[in-house]
């Protein structure tokens, strides 16, 4: 019976065969243990010189690091293993010999690692982040499809920038200008005045000269956009859909979170709602921990937003920013006009923003003002414009970065180890 390790359970006390790598081994005389992956997960098999053809016992103590198998053995349950089975082996085939496997189970430093991220991926804890990538993104669609979205696909092409084109990849269309996108947010509000609730998911550029753990410069977003949605309505979806993905990793992910030693109390804690702070009050106290570099209608940086996320043990809410810090399309709050209708998300434990979303402008008078105060082409945004002359209503959306919340959720440091090849500053390879 050909079946996958993910699959083991179904078949204890019984001969199976599993197309696997070997990921390590160790022996003794009598005894080898092969450490086995096949894609799907990792499980242990036992080979044992008295119960097996002299042949098979030889290849055993052999195998090198990486080679493709076929392995035959019978599925027992095991309670020391993290996984619950291990493979008492019978047979082995050997499919493809690996020969000099460059990431040997010693440590290796993270350029190497980076320049053979190919190969690196194949390790267990690349394997268990990669795991607990895929999870988001199907409770993403879950998610939205369960609460009446629609999938939409924006261009990844643009001939404009949705907030200015000092940090986009500037390409040629044929004879015209065009940039890689790095929001599909406008091409949002225009589906969601067609179909009411939508969301995104895909590719972005920031073309952002940044070298800290939390900056890839390719990396993926998640953007809803919600007609009739106004600035409330808008924060308590970001919490739900944020509650949602990560009560999913703990239910689905155990294993992969376990191997990466992250620690799950606190995210057993991440339910809507969510604390909110006002940028008012954020500097206020900013200034009472001590951060004296910090003034009103300055940006928060990484330290700023770590001490803020300190006081909370869930993701916190900073909310109504000065209108000169966000780009022109956010709705001005009602009450006064130097600051607008927007939240950052920012996530415990240091992770920084997750999410930045707001309340867009619908009157199509003061959005041509801002444009003009931000000098933007009123030819190139035309169309955006049109969204809100032809039945314009409230409407709201935002932005979740699919890695920092990989990487806050899995418990890594870096970006850089929660895309399967990550695009930095200094890195196009592999």
């Amino acid at each position: 019976m050909k079946t996958t390790i993910t699959e083991v359970s179904k078949y204890v006390g019984q001969e199976v065969t599993i197309g696997a790598w070997l990921a390590n081994k160790r022996s003794s005389g009598k005894i080898a243990f092969l450490q086995l992956r096949d894609g799907t997960g990792f499980i242990q098999g036992v080979v044992v010189k008295a119960e097996v053809e002299e042949e098979v016992f030889k290849l055993a103590k052999s195998i090198t690091q990486e080679t493709s198998l076929f392995v035959t053995g019978t599925v027992q349950e095991d309670e020391r293993s993290p996984f619950g089975y291990e493979l008492t082996v019978t047979n082995i085939k050997v499919i493809s010999e690996s020969v000099d496997y460059p990431i040997t189970p010693k440590k290796h430093g993270t350029e190497f690692l980076m320049d053979n991220r190919h190969l690196w991926i194949r390790s267990k804890r690349q394997h268990a982040v990669m795991k607990i990538r895929n999870e988001i993104i199907r409770a993403t669609y879950e998610f939205f499809n369960n609460n009446g979205f629609v999938k939409v696909d924006p261009p990844i092409l643009t001939g404009s920038a949705p907030e200015g084109t000092t940090e986009l990849f500037h390409t040629k269309y044929f004879e015209e200008d065009a940039y890689l996108s790095q929001s599909g947010q406008l091409y949002m509000e225009a589906a969601a005045m067609a179909l009411g609730k939508v969301f995104s998911f895909g590719p972005t550029f920031r073309a952002e000269k940044s070298k800290t753990r939390r900056h890839l410069i390719e990396f993926w977003m998640i953007e809803p956009e919600m007609a009739f949605y106004e600035f409330e309505d808008n924060l308590q979806v970001q919490e739900q859909y944020v509650a949602y993905i990560v009560q999913a990793v703990l239910k689905n992910c155990a294993l992969e979170l376990k191997i990466l030693g992250r620690e799950t109390e606190t995210l057993s804690k991440i339910t809507a709602p969510f604390p909110r702070i006002t940028y008012d009050d954020a500097i206020k106290f900013l200034h009472d921990k001590g951060f004296d570099d910090i003034e009103w209608g300055d940006d928060f940086g990484s330290p700023h937003e770590t001490a803020i996320a300190e006081s909370f043990d869930k993701p916190v809410f900073i909310t109504h920013y000065p209108t000169a810090l966000k780009p022109f399309y956010m709705q001005p709050d009602p009450n006064r006009d130097d600051v607008v209708l927007c939240a950052d998300l920012i996530a415990p434990e240091g992770y920084g923003e997750i999410i930045g979303g707001s309340e867009r402008i619908h009157d199509a008078e003061l959005l041509a003002q801002r444009m003009k105060e931000h000098d933007l082409s009123p030819e190139a945004y035309q169309w955006y414009l049109d969204l809100r002359q032809y039945g314009s209503v409230p409407h709201s959306g935002f932005g979740l970065g699919l890695e920092r919340t990989v990487a806050w959720l899995s418990g890594v440091e870096h970006v850089r180890e929660t895309i399967p090849f990550p695009r930095l500053l200094n890195r196009l390879y592999p």
